[in-house]
């Protein structure tokens, strides 16, 4: 079994690199999905990073794009580009924008940023994928915070309508979001019986245990004829600068030079 957890905290180290460099927003949310994209794209996805759109690989979209740190750190982790990229993050000239978009590097599945598209997509995807009767699976990650908008429940109804059960989706649910926590936004509880009632199998995990990711993925699709979908409790801001853990700070705040020190120790010269 690869070392999971060492890879994880290279992408944390990466992740709040990439946010120093740039004084960029949204580190929380990034490093809350690490354990979710570490298993994903070392484990579990179907996926050729020399070859990226090879016809039988897994796909992922990433709807929560405004995190897109995460996901670019992974994929130069995984080896689909050298990661040297990674240090033009959201800077002139770099090639890497704030949100995912397809076709800056390869791996990024689709161009997202305007909350809760991901899903549409990955279903119109899993529903080709029917159609044509390809072996494919489809992943899409999800922010708790964009499960408030129309869109993904839309989503969620047609494809547990058309049995998509090529079909995953994986809700980052560190119960934070842009504006507060999400119980006070606009709860979303009763979370898992709501899909359910839209005829998904639903699974709970924790967001950053290997073990219970992995277990979980592993017997996809949950239930033949319907679409899956796991509810990952995670922490906002883990792995990063201590005061900002699941803190609404960690979704604006990047650090400082001093607080990367104190996680990492100085680089050397």
């Amino acid at each position: 079994m690869k070392n999971l957890k060492k890879i994880a905290k290279e992408i944390r180290k990466d992740i709040l690199q990439m946010s120093l460099r740039a004084r960029s927003a949204h580190t929380g949310g990034a490093l809350s999905a690490v354990e979710i994209l570490v298993a994903l794209y070392f484990d579990i996805m179907r996926v050729y990073p020399k070859n990226a759109n090879h016809p039988a690989r897994d796909r992922l979209i990433f709807s929560k794009a405004h995190d897109a740190k995460v996901l670019y750190a992974t994929l130069a982790q995984r080896g689909f580009f050298d990661k040297k990229i990674l240090e033009g993050y959201e800077l002139d000239g770099g090639l890497l924008p704030g949100h995912a978009t397809r076709h800056c590097v390869p791996g990024v599945e689709a161009s997202a940023g305007a909350l809760g598209h991901g899903l549409s997509m990955a279903a119109g995807m899993a529903y080709a994928g029917k159609i044509d009767k390809k072996n494919f699976r489809v992943f899409t990650i999800l922010s708790d915070g964009e499960c408030d908008e129309g869109s993904i429940w839309e989503a969620i109804l047609f494809a547990g309508h058309h049995r998509l059960d090529n079909l995953i989706a994986i809700v980052d649910y560190n119960k934070l979001q842009g504006f507060g926590f999400t119980k006070d936004v606009l709860d979303l509880e009763p979370f898992v019986n709501k899909w359910e009632s839209f005829r998904w199998e639903v699974r709970e995990v924790n967001g950053h245990d290997f073990t219970d990711i992995r277990k979980t993925l592993g017997t996809l699709p949950f239930v033949s004829g319907k679409p899956s979908v796991v509810i990952a409790h995670t922490t906002k801001g883990l792995g990063g600068v201590p005061i900002h853990i699941n803190q609404i700070s960690s979704q604006y705040k990047p650090p400082t030079k001093e607080e990367m020190e104190a996680l990492f120790g100085k680089e050397e010269d």
